[in-house]
């Protein structure tokens, strides 16, 4: 945004502090009439014919608009994706403890990406872990969404899951 001086148009429509449209006049009035009030000539809307200004005091509007985006940044939600590692010949103890933590994590509101890893020929037999891995989000459905379907990737098979919407 150009501010006072900074301002190039000859012409500018002026606008004042309590919002009432003061009309079209040269730079050097519209400078005079924002110095009277002892604010600043702020132009905003340079694509508009004549350019649009706005009398305001430009500290205290950039103070403003540093503070609702520090408030927007609090608001937001980072989202991290965190992983659930599995083989396809996992006990039931240790597939209930890995469904467990896949849980936590989408209770905390994170992405989980299950992997199952296969080694030498397990390979072969894709269609257990393919099994394995719709078995986990059966048991976790009320919290979790599939957002990827499980797919081969290399020697492993991978599913994203995401936490449900409400």
């Amino acid at each position: 945004m150009r501010i006072n001086s900074e301002i190039r148009a000859r012409d500018v429509r002026v606008i004042s502090s309590e919002g009432e449209q003061l009309g079209v006049m040269s730079i050097r009035d519209a400078l005079q009439v924002a110095m009277e009030k002892e604010l600043d000539l702020v132009e905003v809307a340079p694509n508009a014919r004549p350019p649009v200004c706005r009398i305001m005091d430009y500290g205290k509007y950039r103070y403003e608009q540093t503070k609702r985006q520090k408030e927007a940044k609090k608001k937001q939600k980072v989202v991290t994706v965190k992983e659930v590692r599995m083989t396809p010949k996992i006990e039931d103890h240790d597939f209930q403890v890995k469904t467990k933590n896949a849980e936590r994590f989408l209770k905390d509101g994170n992405k989980v990406k299950v992997s199952v890893r296969f080694r030498g020929r397990e390979v072969v037999h894709s269609h257990l872990a393919r099994n394995m891995l719709l078995q986990m989000v059966e048991e976790i459905n009320h919290i979790a969404s599939i957002e990827r379907q499980p797919m081969m990737e290399g020697r492993q098979m991978i599913m994203v899951l995401s936490p449900k919407q409400e």
